[in-house]
């Protein structure tokens, strides 16, 4: 591996020199920009603007552009003549634990590799020195025209140093937080535990870029003058959650499914997720059926089998007329009395003939009985009166 920096870790008074190499390398694919009608290449060219003159490497150098727009020239010397002790040394400033140090803050990674035989004694101690006490090391050094800052420790038998972010430049959470106030339920905390579990461990040498993989495949595939065929890609998850407690035992069903464990806890068959109901049609139409029975019981002989809610409408109903036509009768019946106190039995029906005749069809009978009577009386009354006049 190339270093890409040379100098010496400062511990205390010990130093140990060491090379400083990359610890990760970038495995994403880059392309060039070309013009899209004849696939020529699209290039930048460094141009000075005050004479438009193409310029190479050489003639590039380091400017600081002030608030008015004009450029302070700095050259290399002048920066190397800064007094920087870190310019050259990795300088060990403390010891602290490794769950102190907040992830947000890791940078680049790198190795550092004794540099010559010399360096590997001071080297080895200082490696058995942080193994032994579990802690790790906070460095200063300068890289690239910068003081940064770094975390020693320690990767099998080499010593790795993390880039660090300074405080200052990590930005405060608060603006990211939600804005409401949300409350968890205990029984949503035991499902995403249940989930989490489910999901379980995995082993990180295994996982691996796929759209690297399918960009590398287009790539191929173009090149032999094959068209690829195209897939559609699986549409997004919805960013509304509509219920959470479903969503997270689909989850922790669907996670056992994949790594195919049977659903013990709720009983319920391979590949199933969603529960059926059954609809209980004979207890309805039962509820339905108990009321007809008993008004059919109600009419008597001869009736038909109605619904509770239609024999007692219609009950009801017969019931109010009913009221309704006795009223209207016993009125004409006290309006008669009072207009035609003697007349009872002479010319029309009473008001009590019309009642009884309405009430029963026995009535006639009634009706032709008081009329003969009435006639016989009428005849033994007017028989003397004749006898007399003679």
């Amino acid at each position: 591996m190339r270093s890409i920096w040379n100098g010496a870790i400062s511990f205390g008074l010990v130093s140990i020199p060491i090379k400083l190499v990359n610890a990760t390398e970038n495995h994403s694919i880059s392309f060039r920009q070309i013009h899209t009608a004849d696939g020529g290449r699209v290039r930048y060219r460094k141009v000075c603007e005050l004479d438009g003159e193409e310029l190479s490497g050489e003639e590039i150098g380091k400017a600081y552009e002030d608030a008015d727009g004009s450029m302070i020239p700095i050259t290399d010397n002048d920066l190397a003549s800064l007094p920087l002790p870190t310019a050259k040394t990795i300088e060990i400033v403390a010891f602290v634990a490794a769950d102190s140090i907040d992830p947000l803050q890791m940078d680049s990674a790198y190795y550092l590799s004794a540099n010559g035989v010399p360096a590997a004694k001071p080297y080895t101690l200082l490696r058995e020195a942080l193994k032994r006490s579990r802690k790790v090391a906070i460095a200063k050094y300068a890289l690239r025209g910068r003081e940064r800052l770094g975390m020693l420790r320690v990767v099998d038998d080499v010593i790795a140093m993390h880039g660090l972010l300074w405080p200052d430049e990590i930005r405060a959470s608060d603006e990211a937080a939600p804005e409401a106030d949300v409350s968890v339920r205990e029984a949503e905390l035991d499902l995403a535990d249940a989930l989490m579990d489910t999901l379980g461990e995995v082993d990180m040498s295994t996982l691996h870029d796929d759209y690297r993989t399918a960009v590398e495949e287009l790539i191929a595939a173009k090149a032999d003058g094959a068209v690829p065929a195209t897939e559609t890609a699986p549409a997004a998850p919805g960013g509304k959650v509509i219920d959470l407690m479903a969503a997270l035992e689909n989850s922790v069903k669907a996670a056992k499914a994949a790594r195919g464990e049977e659903h013990e806890a709720d009983g319920e068959g391979e590949g199933e997720t969603v529960a059926e109901v059954t609809q209980l049609n004979a207890r309805k139409s039962t509820a339905r059926k108990a009321p007809a029975k008993k008004s059919a019981s109600a009419k008597g002989e001869g009736g038909k089998a109605e619904g509770a809610a239609k024999s007692t409408a219609s009950k009801s109903t017969r019931s109010k007329s009913g009221q309704a036509k006795s009223s209207a009768q016993e009125k004409s019946s006290a309006q008669d009395k009072s207009a035609q106190p003697d007349k009872r039995t002479t010319g029309g029906r009473s008001s009590t003939a019309k009642k009884s005749a309405a009430a029963s069809p026995k009535s006639t009978g009634a009706k032709k009985s008081t009329s003969t009577t009435a006639k016989k009386t009428a005849a033994k009354k007017t028989a003397p009166k004749k006898r007399a006049s003679a």
